[in-house]
């Protein structure tokens, strides 16, 4: 199976998947390309850390979203690259159509919350202020409703009386670095081979 990692910023969870392969973690599954939509990210340094191709593609002239010309031109990209899984780990742009229509029921994402709850921007501020006992991490498939999709897995993590919003942020984190790997090795497992 075919992966895309496509992120927007230092790139923590795509390493892990980067990592997770290199240590025969993802089983069926290889990363053939890393994406991101900004051009200094540390993400794309990735690529030669680990030997995958890494490329900046313009997103247009929108912060949170696609133009629709930019939209098809990633989709583009993407289908020349023979991506089965797009896998967004750390992209901060909402996926619409043509990328949903193209990758129906083939692209993943990776939230810093205990979906439904805390969907969006800060999901882990957002929990925090809460004053939740517990947050987490979930993969889910991607739909035109943001953070909506069905979940595919998640990960819990309790929030001690000693934590600091920092120190809850890192133990999210952490469990996003296992989840997100685990969930692509699975998918692979089912996936039709070539």
């Amino acid at each position: 199976m075919r992966v895309a990692l496509l992120g927007s910023g230092r790139g923590s969870n795509a390493e892990a998947v980067l990592r997770a392969q290199q240590e025969g973690r993802l089983g069926k599954a290889q990363v053939v390309g890393i994406y991101c939509d900004v051009p200094d990210a540390p993400m794309l340094q990735l690529g030669p850390k680990f030997g995958t191709p890494a490329f900046y593609l313009d997103p247009g002239p929108f912060k949170t979203k696609f133009s629709p010309e930019q939209e098809t031109f990633w989709a583009d990209a993407l289908t020349k690259h023979q991506v089965d899984l797009v896998v967004l780990a750390g992209f901060m742009r909402v996926i619409k159509a043509p990328l949903l229509e193209r990758f129906a029921g083939r692209i993943i994402n990776l939230h810093p919350t205990l979906l439904p709850a805390f969907p969006g921007l800060d999901g882990i501020g957002q929990t925090w202020r809460a004053g939740a006992p517990e947050g987490g991490c979930t993969v889910h498939w991607v739909t035109a409703e943001v953070d909506g999709g069905k979940h595919l897995d998640q990960s819990r993590v309790a929030r001690g009386t000693s934590d600091t919003q920092e120190s809850f942020a890192q133990k999210i984190h952490q469990a996003e670095h296992a989840l997100l790997p685990k969930v692509i090795a699975e998918l692979a497992e089912k996936f039709p081979q070539r």
